[in-house]
């Protein structure tokens, strides 16, 4: 399916600053909904980070408007000729950029500032860490237009809050406050409305520049953590430091913390 462009951002879709890659989900337009070219332009530079193609530590999500995402563009759907197609072609786009996301095996930070709903909210639930304001607030809000969850919410959401909760916030199409979706772990941490996306760049630039072997393991083993034995998942766990203590990181982290310097993990990479 070919995307409707969304508007002329004011800023690029998918910009790279040294190791940090920056997707805009939304923009001013249509309500600050989902950018449909974004996430073609997304997917395809996070499929270049899984080729090796491009050089990234970690990966920022923003919006570029008051909103992180105010979801999917409803006029849109409601002006297409046949919806259901429309509507498919939109989710397979949409399921790309989510499966790229993974594939691309960085760490994923979410600045949510303003509204994350709908597709928004799906989006914040794959993040590794998603920093919100004091005036944020998620809600699924697929219900309200006679519509299902897209974007993995339903996968994502139940290992966050546990399955009886997941029912309840998605079937109630409930509001959640930055309050509770720190308490409830849908937010990592809440900050000043004004300090969300510099909060998060400063999180994404410091996990960009650390060890990405050991990111993409302790992701891995957290993941996996969901359906583990304990006795498995210390045998993983075991491998895996193991593993790591023999690569350039690794080594240059040991060598570094015994020798009281900081360790210079991007000249290990190169080495």
């Amino acid at each position: 399916m070919t995307a409707q462009p969304s508007s002329a951002p004011t800023v690029p879709l998918v910009s790279q600053d040294g190791p940090l890659l920056t997707i805009a989900v939304s923009t001013p337009a249509a309500g600050t909904s989902l950018a449909d070219d974004a996430l073609i332009e997304g997917a395809a530079a996070l499929k270049e980070v899984a080729r090796g193609e491009r050089e990234v530590g970690a990966v920022l999500l923003i919006g570029t408007g008051a909103n992180f995402c105010a979801g999917g563009n409803v006029r849109a759907f409601a002006a297409a000729g046949h919806r259901p197609t429309y509507l498919r072609g939109l989710a397979e786009d949409f399921h790309d950029f989510v499966n790229a996301l993974y594939t691309a095996d960085r760490p994923v930070v979410a600045a949510v500032k303003g509204w994350a709903a709908g597709a928004g909210m799906s989006i914040v639930l794959h993040a590794d860490v998603a920093i919100g304001g004091s005036s944020t607030r998620l809600r699924p809000a697929y219900r309200g237009i006679g519509l299902s969850p897209d974007g993995g919410m339903t996968w994502t959401l139940p290992r966050v809050v546990g399955p009886a909760r997941a029912r309840q916030i998605i079937l109630t199409d409930q509001v959640i406050d930055a309050g509770q979706a720190l308490s409830w772990g849908l937010l990592s941490e809440v900050v000043a409305d004004d300090e969300v996306e510099s909060a998060a760049r400063t999180a994404a630039a410091q996990i960009a520049a650390g060890p990405r072997g050991a990111a993409a393991a302790t992701r891995a083993l957290i993941t996996a953590s969901a359906t583990d034995s304990l006795a498995e998942h210390l045998a993983a766990e075991a491998h895996s430091i193991s593993t790591l203590s023999g690569t350039p990181e690794g080594i240059e982290g040991v060598d570094a913390f015994i020798a009281k310097r900081s360790p210079d993990f991007a000249a290990a990479r190169r080495s």
